[in-house]
């Protein structure tokens, strides 16, 4: 596996893949990469929710921005809040625990 900027990635899981769902009652279909539709399901399963219902849930407030990019976007926002909260708490852990006496 390549490593860039001190990360490891697997290619293969960006290749993109037309997938269909049924939303508020309607079928669509959406093209993701692999590593996209993981990130997904991993993010509707920790949620409560079914992948179809967050998918329903990201269009009901998308923009003009098409539905694959707006799930793309969605993702890459819950994960950049989750790194934002581990490095909030990392910094209110003082480097070293007060000596006991």
């Amino acid at each position: 596996m390549p490593e860039i900027a001190g990360l490891r990635f697997d290619p293969l899981l960006a290749g993109p893949k037309k997938r269909s769902l049924t939303i508020a009652g309607h079928k669509t279909s959406i093209t993701l990469e692999d590593a996209f539709w993981s990130a997904l399901k991993r993010i509707a399963a920790e949620s409560g929710y079914t992948v179809a219902s967050l998918v329903a849930a990201i269009d009901e407030t998308r923009a003009p921005a098409g539905l694959s990019a707006s799930i793309r976007v969605f993702i890459l926002t819950h994960y950049e809040a989750k790194a934002s909260m581990l490095s909030d708490a990392q910094e209110a852990v003082p480097d070293r625990l007060p000596s006991s006496r």
